[in-house]
């Protein structure tokens, strides 16, 4: 072999011999820059994965039992329920979880977490003995967060929407008989936010906007509390306009109906102070609302 041919092997082998360490080079210095932020990626393909340990679902969900009864730690408890349906979606214990994730949540405070928790569960198993359960839990969720009535009733309103689903979905329930009374309860609220809010124009001696909230809860909500209080209040607003007709029904009717309020006493001397009696006109509003209810 010629001088000439062994000196161009040489270089052409020593070139890629140069190439070869140059890329390996780049790849040593580029491994640390690529993990940066998130640790090195050499650490990563390194390190191994000792992170998961499969266990028993039914022992994963009783140690969730025992953190919510007796540590009343309901977040812990929450994780484990959660670790469950991880581990075992499939299973009857996920099944159970997720409805003891729902409880746990509603338990500590967390509404937002039992809606969604609950939900679920109605959603992946209707036809579930607990799917009423669940549906009740949403409609606590919301009942609970009901605000005081100087705010909005919105709450108020999807309170009553998820609670008369539980009625609805499932009548014969044990559930049914409590989100009744929790319905009234919340219409109870949404007809003091009418009054409060009536009150307010009436001092304002804005009579006819007074009026109206009055009605409101005259014609959606003779069931609560506030009715009583809403015809006297008709009768002293009718009277501060002169439409003395209605005053005097609205007085008749709230005697007809609570004769032992001490609003109709009160509404019986307004009207006595303007030299009249209380007298139902039947054709009024107020009267055909009462008789349209069964009450008047």
């Amino acid at each position: 072999m010629s001088a000439q041919r062994m000196t161009r092997g040489y270089f052409s082998g020593s070139s890629r011999a140069r190439g070869l360490l140059q890329a390996v080079t780049f790849i040593m210095l580029a491994l640390p820059l690529a993990g940066c932020g998130t640790g090195s990626l050499w650490d990563k393909f390194t390190a191994k994965d000792d992170t998961f340990v499969e266990e028993p679902a039914d022992k994963i969900y009783n140690e969730g039992l025992y953190l919510m009864n007796e540590k009343k730690d309901m977040k812990a408890a929450n994780r484990k329920f959660e670790e469950v349906d991880r581990q075992h979606p499939y299973s009857e214990w996920a099944r159970k979880s997720l409805l003891m994730s729902a409880y746990a949540s509603y338990q500590g405070g967390d509404f937002d977490g039992c809606i969604g928790a609950a939900t679920r569960y109605v959603t992946l198993h209707p036809g579930s003995p607990d799917a009423a359960y669940a549906q009740y839990l949403i409609a606590a969720s919301h009942y609970d967060q009901i605000p005081d009535i100087s705010r909005d009733q919105a709450r108020t309103e999807k309170a009553i929407a998820a609670l008369e689903e539980v009625v609805r979905k499932y009548p014969n329930s044990e559930y049914a008989t409590s989100a009744k009374a929790k319905i009234e309860g919340a219409r109870d609220q949404l007809a003091g936010k009418e009054m409060n809010v009536g009150r307010y124009y009436a001092q304002k001696r804005d009579y006819t906007a007074a009026i109206n909230r009055y009605k409101t809860v005259v014609t959606q909500y003779q069931t609560t509390r506030h009715v009583e209080e809403a015809l006297f209040r008709l009768t002293e607003a009718y009277m501060a306009i002169g439409i003395v007709g209605e005053a005097q029904t609205a007085a008749a009717v709230l005697g007809h109906n609570f004769p032992d309020s001490r609003w109709y006493k009160d509404a019986y001397n307004l009207v006595k102070s303007g030299g009249l009696e209380p007298s139902e006109n039947q054709g009024s509003w107020i009267s055909r609302t009462f008789k349209k209810m069964g009450l008047g």
